[in-house]
């Protein structure tokens, strides 16, 4: 993710034209007319009957923010991880864990004061160079690298159930001594490799070895391994003000394969992810210059949704492909916003974005970039990035408050009720995410209303066996009361996120 704020230009979602009975939807508005009533009305038809990407859930990446949330008090962190991955909370169940490159000793830190990541390596005593790694010499692990970070994957694996638990690793650069310009940041120069000449052995060496340590000594599985991040981009050069690198498809090609025969080498069950780039254009660029050699080794497909144009491009590569794709980075603040915790119009831009990426990518899961956001410093504006807003301007604040914003509830409102398992469902509405359980006995249904008036959805039940009916209705996460509506009709508050929980009857 770069470090500059990226404005999000809504789109409107392509939709799935699909027969529903109309005068169905017309009977009910007179029979619950005038009590459920709302200017606006919209008959919603989903495809019931054709459920499509089984959805593994919802997550973060954890760094930066766990890097130094993990090293806070306990009442604070243990907080922070309950409304994250808990039950009450967000009830996430997917973490995305920062395998560091880590800057040269004694040089000064990135210039983002929680965007500094130690890499997992120990220099020898007398060492000079950058010559000197030798990855099978236990002398040369540091396990106590990024205790933050790791108090991080505890506190999911102690809230989050093995069976829906799913933990990828994920690099943003090589360690410092395996790049050319000697820093994590990036090359000297835009659009220039940083990875030394014939180093992807070593790289995923570390980076597999790096990951089976972290297994080893917090008895977790690693689902899966991103070795590349937003690599086709000019963000990464030297100076910049977190660790990145860039390398273009034929580079990305050899890094993939040489991961690929280092997961086989260290008999991994990861699967391999490639590539995590910052938008799906840009996905779509790295993909067709891969030789089919490197395709094949790929098991699944990452892709950030830093842009509003492609979405279709990485959805139809996945599925020509026959692998999972994750929507695994974005986030956003309403244009011309400033730090506002309660900022709705933030909120509603952030459901608008799930809304979008559900529905064009049909993604298997869909990540956050950093759900604990720094709080603006004093006499700066900020932004509204994140779901909870702290202090991180060094790693351990006299004023350790968290602030849950606005956009913690929008988030809410999707995560606590499309749960792993449930399988998206087309349907021909472009502010409406839905979802069916796998038992087919509930049905999801989440709509953003950024306009001024209140709507009345009538939801079509075509495809779906038996009586159905709205057995529960939320507004921005929070329970509401009976509005008046029946079976399968409810009203949807102006700007917010209603969702509905509809189950059968019989």
């Amino acid at each position: 993710m770069t470090a500059r704020l990226r404005r999000l230009a809504l789109a409107t979602a392509t939709t799935v034209a699909l027969a529903a009975p109309a005068a169905a939807v017309v009977q009910t508005a007179a029979a619950d007319a005038p009590r459920c009533a709302a200017p606006v009305t919209i008959a919603l038809a989903a495809d019931w009957a054709h459920p499509r990407t089984r959805f593994r859930g919802w997550g973060t990446s954890l760094a930066w923010f766990a890097s130094t949330t993990g090293g806070w008090v306990d009442p604070v962190r243990e907080r922070l991880a309950d409304l994250l991955y808990g039950p009450d909370g967000l009830g996430w169940t997917i973490a995305r864990y920062n395998i560091g490159g880590g800057r040269r000793p004694g040089t000064p830190p990135l210039t983002r004061p929680n965007a500094n990541i130690p890499g997992m390596w120990k220099m020898p005593a007398g060492a000079t160079g950058r010559d000197w790694w030798r990855g099978d010499d236990p002398r040369q692990w540091d396990w106590s690298a990024d205790p933050g970070q790791q108090w991080w994957l505890d506190a999911v694996r102690r809230r989050v159930p093995a069976d829906v638990r799913v933990i990828e690793a994920a690099a943003y650069s090589p360690p410092w001594f395996m790049t050319v310009s000697g820093d994590v940041a990036g090359a000297g120069a835009r659009y220039q490799p940083n990875l030394r000449p014939g180093f992807e052995p070593q790289f995923a060496d570390y980076l597999v070895r790096a990951m089976q340590g972290l297994e080893r000594r917090h008895a977790i599985r690693f689902h899966s391994i991103a070795p590349l991040n937003e690599p086709n981009t000019p963000y990464w050069v030297a100076g910049n003000r977190q660790e990145g690198n860039y390398v273009d498809p034929a580079g990305q090609a050899r890094l993939l394969l040489a991961t690929a025969r280092s997961l086989a080498a260290h008999r991994s069950t990861a699967m391999l992810s490639a590539m995590d780039e910052t938008n799906h254009d840009t996905f779509v660029k790295d993909w067709t210059g891969y030789p089919a050699a490197a395709r094949a080794v790929v098991r699944q497909l990452n892709v950030h949704s830093y842009s509003t144009t492609g979405a279709t491009g990485p959805r139809d590569i996945a599925a020509v492909a026959g692998l999972p794709l994750w929507m695994s980075e974005v986030d956003l603040s309403a244009p011309n916003s400033v730090q506002d915790f309660e900022d709705r119009s933030s909120a509603l831009a952030l459901g608008e974005q799930i809304v979008l990426d559900l529905k064009r990518l049909e993604p298997a899961a869909w990540v956050i970039w950093q759900a604990v956001e720094p709080s603006a410093a004093p006499g700066e504006a900020g932004s509204n990035w994140g779901l909870l807003r702290a202090d991180m301007s060094v790693p351990r604040p006299r004023d350790m408050t968290v602030h849950l914003t606005a956009k913690y509830w929008a988030m809410a409102g999707f995560s606590r009720h499309v749960r792993p398992g449930d399988r998206l469902v087309r349907n021909d509405d472009p502010d409406t995410v839905t979802a069916l359980s796998a038992d087919a006995r509930r049905a999801v249904v989440v709509h953003v209303n950024h306009g001024p008036y209140a709507r009345r959805i009538d939801v079509a039940t075509s495809g779906l066996p038996g009586r159905w009916a709205v057995g529960e209705r939320y507004a921005d996460a929070r329970r509401g009361a009976a509005d008046g509506c029946a079976g399968t009709s409810a009203l949807a508050r102006e700007r917010a996120i209603t969702t509905l929980v509809l189950r059968r009857r019989d």
